[in-house]
């Protein structure tokens, strides 16, 4: 049976494929060449992975990502769609789904909304509940560090907080443009945001929100 996982994964690869090695994306300073690398590192090396969450370790993903950036693009979107190592634990459909659904839609994204023609992508309402599953268990994570109280809503009145404080700044959109918006692509969110208007300013500054 399809996941949500595998089908992101197929959207992104097919995606990544379709726009070529060298469009934009949301993610700064990367092309969809280095994009494609970055997800096969955080796959194939989980030795420089590491370094994505632990900054000593970052000169070795670095080289990491260089060594699969120079490989012919092809191989590299093969990769992505054959997915990781037969011993992996990636290979697990529970890890899978927990690890990389919110990943795969993420980086997706990052493709489709950095070109300029993008239109907004219609998900199911069974899919938009899977993300807010997960965004609600990640949301004190993604929103640790932001420089201000930080509420996400759903248009149904659901919330999650994911930082305490003061002034409170709600989020309103669809799980999937909340997630988006957690994950430092406030920018690229569709969403409404409500509150103080200097903190909502020092939301779209910098790189405060996301891991």
């Amino acid at each position: 049976m399809s996941t949500f996982a595998k089908r992101e994964r197929l959207l992104m690869a097919d995606l990544l494929e379709a726009e070529g090695p060298d469009a934009p994306t949301l993610c700064e300073g990367w092309t969809t060449r280095d994009l494609a690398a970055h997800v096969v590192v955080r796959e194939r090396r989980p030795d420089a992975a590491a370094g994505i969450l632990i900054k000593p370790l970052a000169p070795r993903l670095d080289k990491a990502m260089e060594e699969f950036a120079a490989k012919p693009y092809e191989e590299l979107i093969q990769l992505i769609r054959t997915g990781p190592p037969r011993f992996s634990p990636f290979q697990l459909k529970q890890i899978d789904e927990a690890s990389n659904t919110i990943e795969f839609y993420v980086h997706t994204e990052d493709v489709r909304r950095a070109q300029p023609d993008w239109t907004p992508r219609e998900l199911d309402p069974v899919f938009q509940d899977a993300l807010w599953s997960r965004l609600e268990r990640s949301a004190r994570l993604v929103g640790r560090t932001a420089p201000t109280g930080l509420v996400l809503r759903r248009p149904d009145g659901q919330t999650a907080v994911a930082h305490k404080g003061t002034p409170v700044v709600t989020v309103t959109g669809e799980p999937s443009e909340l997630l988006l918006f957690a994950y430092g692509r406030q920018n690229a969110a569709k969403v409404e945001v409500d509150g103080d208007k200097d903190a909502i300013a020092k939301l779209h500054e910098g790189k405060q929100l996301g891991i």
